[in-house]
Protein backbone atom coordinates (compact mmCIF):
# COMPACT_ATOMS: atom_id res chain seq x y z
CA UNK A 1 0.00 0.00 0.00
CA UNK A 2 3.06 2.32 1.03
CA UNK A 3 4.08 2.20 -3.45
CA UNK A 4 0.80 2.77 -4.77
CA UNK A 5 0.42 5.91 -2.39
CA UNK A 6 3.60 7.10 -3.13
CA UNK A 7 2.61 6.41 -7.01
CA UNK A 8 -0.60 8.17 -6.60
CA UNK A 9 0.93 11.17 -5.00
CA UNK A 10 3.98 11.52 -7.16
CA UNK A 11 1.86 11.31 -10.51
CA UNK A 12 -0.43 13.74 -9.32
CA UNK A 13 2.14 16.37 -8.00
CA UNK A 14 3.68 15.89 -11.25
CA UNK A 15 0.72 16.89 -12.92
CA UNK A 16 0.41 19.85 -10.81
CA UNK A 17 3.27 20.74 -11.89
CA UNK A 18 2.91 20.49 -14.98
CA UNK A 19 -0.42 22.33 -15.26
CA UNK A 20 1.08 25.42 -12.67
CA UNK A 21 4.54 25.84 -14.41
CA UNK A 22 4.54 24.20 -18.00
CA UNK A 23 2.77 26.78 -19.99
CA UNK A 24 0.71 25.52 -22.32
CA UNK A 25 1.65 21.90 -23.11
CA UNK A 26 0.35 18.66 -23.35
CA UNK A 27 1.72 15.85 -20.45
CA UNK A 28 2.37 12.47 -20.95
CA UNK A 29 2.24 9.37 -17.93
CA UNK A 30 3.57 6.48 -18.83
CA UNK A 31 3.75 3.54 -15.88
CA UNK A 32 5.99 0.42 -16.29
CA UNK A 33 5.69 -2.93 -14.22
CA UNK A 34 8.04 -5.51 -13.41
CA UNK A 35 8.38 -8.26 -11.32
CA UNK A 36 10.72 -5.76 -8.94
CA UNK A 37 9.70 -2.16 -10.13
CA UNK A 38 7.14 0.41 -11.10
CA UNK A 39 8.47 3.07 -13.49
CA UNK A 40 6.60 6.12 -13.22
CA UNK A 41 7.54 9.04 -16.04
CA UNK A 42 5.88 12.19 -16.21
CA UNK A 43 6.57 14.36 -19.30
CA UNK A 44 5.75 17.72 -20.53
CA UNK A 45 6.09 19.58 -23.69
CA UNK A 46 6.01 23.06 -21.78
CA UNK A 47 9.29 25.36 -21.25
CA UNK A 48 11.27 23.49 -19.06
CA UNK A 49 12.76 24.36 -16.22
CA UNK A 50 14.21 28.09 -15.89
CA UNK A 51 17.39 28.09 -16.46
CA UNK A 52 18.79 28.94 -13.05
CA UNK A 53 17.23 26.23 -11.26
CA UNK A 54 19.24 23.49 -10.19
CA UNK A 55 17.08 20.45 -10.15
CA UNK A 56 16.73 21.19 -5.74
CA UNK A 57 13.65 22.24 -4.02
CA UNK A 58 12.16 24.55 -6.58
CA UNK A 59 13.61 23.78 -9.66
CA UNK A 60 10.16 25.56 -10.80
CA UNK A 61 9.18 29.22 -10.20
CA UNK A 62 7.26 29.36 -6.85
CA UNK A 63 9.94 27.89 -4.50
CA UNK A 64 7.57 25.26 -3.75
CA UNK A 65 8.15 21.95 -1.79
CA UNK A 66 7.05 19.53 -4.41
CA UNK A 67 10.09 17.91 -5.77
CA UNK A 68 11.23 17.67 -2.10
CA UNK A 69 8.18 15.96 -1.16
CA UNK A 70 8.29 13.71 -4.51
CA UNK A 71 11.78 12.39 -4.02
CA UNK A 72 11.01 11.91 -0.04
CA UNK A 73 7.65 9.72 -0.93
CA UNK A 74 9.72 8.18 -3.34
CA UNK A 75 13.08 7.38 -0.86
CA UNK A 76 10.11 6.13 1.81
CA UNK A 77 8.70 3.84 -0.14
CA UNK A 78 12.50 2.47 -0.92
CA UNK A 79 12.65 4.17 -4.27
CA UNK A 80 14.56 7.25 -6.40
CA UNK A 81 12.63 9.89 -8.25
CA UNK A 82 14.77 12.45 -10.68
CA UNK A 83 13.25 15.67 -12.94
CA UNK A 84 14.31 17.97 -14.88
CA UNK A 85 14.27 19.48 -18.16
CA UNK A 86 14.68 17.67 -21.26
CA UNK A 87 16.68 18.24 -24.59
CA UNK A 88 14.67 20.25 -27.22
CA UNK A 89 12.07 21.64 -23.99
CA UNK A 90 9.77 20.15 -21.57
CA UNK A 91 10.15 18.46 -17.97
CA UNK A 92 10.15 14.44 -16.90
CA UNK A 93 10.37 13.50 -13.24
CA UNK A 94 10.80 9.81 -13.54
CA UNK A 95 10.54 7.31 -10.45
CA UNK A 96 11.20 4.07 -9.76
CA UNK A 97 9.82 2.25 -7.23
CA UNK A 98 10.00 -1.07 -5.76
CA UNK A 99 6.95 -3.44 -6.08
CA UNK A 100 8.35 -6.86 -4.81
CA UNK A 101 7.08 -8.95 -1.47
CA UNK A 102 9.84 -8.57 -0.07
CA UNK A 103 10.05 -4.67 -0.65
CA UNK A 104 6.65 -4.73 0.87
CA UNK A 105 7.16 -6.11 4.33
CA UNK A 106 10.21 -4.10 4.56
CA UNK A 107 7.57 -0.90 4.45
CA UNK A 108 5.05 -2.11 7.20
Amino acid sequence: MPVDLAAYRIIQESLTNAIRHAGPATATVSLTYSDADLLIEVADNGRGAPANASGGASATTGGGHGLVGMRERAAAAGGTMRAGSTPGGGYLVSARLPVSDQAESQLL
